[in-house]
């Protein structure tokens, strides 16, 4: 049994669910509307959605992701042999999300070290696509949806680490301190001349959310009262079964669904243009 992100867009479209906390609240252990929008997420990817709770999605579950990870480290989901999930929570009309100590990814790497070991082995991989799912939502509500592919998203890691080196490379530079292994930026231990004060150098990066970066795409709808919109790169379609692309081109127009072939800035270089599936679908 396997799914990706075209299995998950057809189960949204067929079942929009927008009430999170209402939904969940009764057949899952659900604490607050970030919770909910993980459980939904999964449920759209595993197909689980009409599942009556949390025991009997356990089985499917097991079968379609490879990893389900926490808060600290990313990403949230790995499909099994497919796509890695990060999901971002923020609250009403925010236009930034807090990425903490992880720099934004066009890519997962195995050999990061921001992942965990449970995560770096569950499965046989050196490289994934990753997808950055953003909700806005209020207390209750999921109000849009955005679904992007980081290579559509963010730079090649080698931008964010020469950055994040330039930095280390210039704590290591200061004399006389004592420097502690950490996968943060630095831990500088024994700051003052008693030996009782340590310093730790965080990372807190955050970046603007997709819909102020993707604010030039013409957009059919302003007034639904749900909107969803996807954004991958054309190659990135057209690898996906011909059997799952159908199944999804069958919801278009009669849905409030609708995919669009449009090109979008190069993160890496903005004075170049790269063609992508622009989706978008509106409920309510």
């Amino acid at each position: 049994m396997t799914s990706n992100i075209l299995v998950a867009i057809k189960n949204l479209i067929e079942n929009p669910i927008t009430a999170l906390t209402v939904n969940y609240s009764g057949r899952n252990r659900v604490n607050g509307i970030g919770n909910a929008l993980e459980v939904y997420i999964k449920d759209l990817s595993a197909n689980t959605l009409l599942f009556p709770n949390e025991y009997s999605r356990l089985n499917v579950y097991n079968e379609i992701f490879s990893y389900t990870g926490n808060q600290n480290n990313p990403p949230d989901i790995i499909l099994k042999n497919g796509d890695a999930i990060e999901i971002k929570k923020v609250q009403g009309n925010a236009n930034v999300l807090a990425l903490n100590s992880s720099y934004p990814k066009d890519k997962l790497y195995a050999d990061s070290t921001m992942i965990t070991s449970n995560c770096r082995n569950c499965e046989k991989w050196d490289v994934k696509d990753i997808i950055y799912i953003v909700g806005n939502t209020t207390d209750t509500h999921l109000n849009e949806l955005w679904f992007v592919y980081g290579d559509c998203y963010a730079a090649d890691k080698e931008i964010y680490e020469r950055i994040k080196n330039t930095i280390i490379k210039g704590l290591h530079s200061i004399s006389d301190i004592e420097l502690s292994e950490t996968n943060e930026l630095g831990k500088i231990k024994k700051v003052d001349p008693l030996g009782i004060t340590d310093l730790r150098v965080r990372g807190m990066w955050s970046i603007f959310h997709p819909k102020r970066v993707f604010d030039y795409i013409p957009k059919l709808s302003k007034s639904a009262s749900f909107k969803f919109y996807c954004i991958m790169k054309t190659e990135k379609f057209e690898i996906f079964s011909l059997e799952d692309r159908n199944n999804l081109l069958a919801l278009i127009d009669n849905n409030n669904f609708f995919i669009h072939d449009i090109q979008i800035r190069n993160p890496n270089n903005p004075a170049q243009l790269i063609p992508v599936k622009f989706m978008e679908y509106y409920y309510g």
